[in-house]
């Protein structure tokens, strides 16, 4: 009997979960609180292990009509200016690892998930629709939302964000907590950039308490740049498109060397994002109960210093679909093989983002062991190879 699959949630990893599962011959019905399917303009890294996914979903072509593909991901002195270390990335990653590592605007991403769904009858995407509660029962979970809507599926798939709903009604484990950081984001057209600050590889600048990222996406026709500091969010912690104060980011640069200075001068609207974080998963009960399962930030919220968080949602998406097409496997079952094979792999993946983003803060003698460190190992250092070869 074809499965019946409720999503909550209608960004990137509500989108691949539902393009992966309709792949696996499952309907699929997808629930987005806002009145439009929308991205906030920033910008998202994919290491091999997410493009080589995407690219087994036949969105290969698509994916490089919009993406950038780097040859090259450098790490600088924030102070200094000095390179610190490199990893070639390009053909070199496509050799090592099976896929190119990419660089793309959220909203394309975003996009390019949407179209392939886009006239498909076996998916139902429904606007407007704000989870208000669910229950499950041996035989089904019952969704029921803010307009009224009331609907019965097989099971039910949490993909609505490090806030989630979904779980909090199925852990009720409590809320996320700040970090202490604040995520300066901008994009902008490189032709309007001097040609000295143009770039098409990423590039990480780490300095005392604070680093900088930027990166092409759209072809390399613009530039992303996410400048991370301290600071602790004045509004709405949950919101993360606030309007930033130019002054006070230029004001934490004022000691960086002359070209990171000149990038973040050349740029006058920036927006602000304060991050926030849960522990790394301690188990696959945090993933999935009875006919509920969770995906993406709503069960693994990510800091973005591993540049993982859309590619594990991609990853989830991806066995989440590999299960469902087990038609011997009760539900709850396959949810649980599914929360078995994702929850060690995704806790690692957080453990590691919340080291890199102490490493890349780092002061005094342990920034001079990291540059150290950085300049004699530099490309065994910054590979990451068990993230890149993707999931056992």
């Amino acid at each position: 009997m074809t499965k019946r699959v409720s999503i909550v949630g209608g960004g990137i990893g509500g989108m691949a979960a539902a393009l992966a599962c309709s792949r696996a011959g499952t309907l699929i019905e997808l629930f987005e609180c806002s009145q439009e399917f929308t991205e906030v303009g920033a910008g998202i890294q994919m290491g091999p292990n997410v493009v080589r996914v995407l690219e087994g979903w036949g969105l290969k072509e698509a994916l490089s009509r919009v993406a950038a593909f780097p040859e090259r991901l450098q790490v600088r002195g924030a102070h200094s200016g000095s390179e610190l270390g490199a990893l070639r990335l390009g053909a070199t990653a496509v050799q090592r690892y099976g896929a190119p590592y990419a660089t793309i605007h959220r909203a394309d991403l975003h996009s390019l998930l949407r179209a392939t769904l886009t006239g498909n009858s076996d998916v139902q995407l429904n606007l407007d629709s704000e989870l208000v509660a669910f229950q499950q029962d041996a035989s089904s979970v019952t969704l029921q939302t803010a307009n009224g809507h009331r609907v019965r599926s097989d099971l039910l798939i949490g993909a609505d964000g490090l806030w989630s709903r979904v779980r909090q009604q199925l852990l009720d484990d409590g809320v996320p907590v700040s970090t202490g950081h604040l995520a300066y984001r901008a994009l902008v057209p490189q032709k309007v950039l001097p040609v000295s600050l143009r770039s098409q590889q990423i590039t990480v600048w780490l300095g005392p308490q604070l680093h900088v990222v930027q990166y092409p996406v759209r072809g390399g026709d613009w530039l992303n740049i996410v400048a991370v500091v301290k600071g602790h969010m004045v509004g709405d912690i949950e919101y993360w498109d606030h309007t930033a104060n130019v002054v006070k980011l230029r004001r934490s640069m004022a000691q960086t060397c002359g070209p990171l200075r000149e990038l973040i001068h050349a740029i006058e609207h920036w927006r602000l994002w304060g991050l926030s974080i849960r522990p790394p998963a301690r188990g696959p009960d945090e993933f999935a109960k009875g006919r509920v399962a969770l995906l993406g930030d709503a069960a693994h919220p990510m800091l973005p210093y591993l540049a993982q968080g859309a590619g594990m949602a991609i990853e989830d998406a991806q066995m989440l679909a590999r299960v469902l097409q087990e038609d011997s496997l009760p539900v709850s079952d396959a949810l649980m093989r599914y929360a078995n094979a994702r929850w060690q792999r995704n806790a690692r993946v957080q453990a590691r983002a919340i080291r890199n983003g102490e490493i890349f803060h780092a002061t005094g003698l342990i920034r001079w062991g990291r540059d150290i460190a950085m300049k004699l190992l530099g490309e065994r250092l910054l590979d990451v190879p068990w993230l890149y070869r993707g999931p056992d």
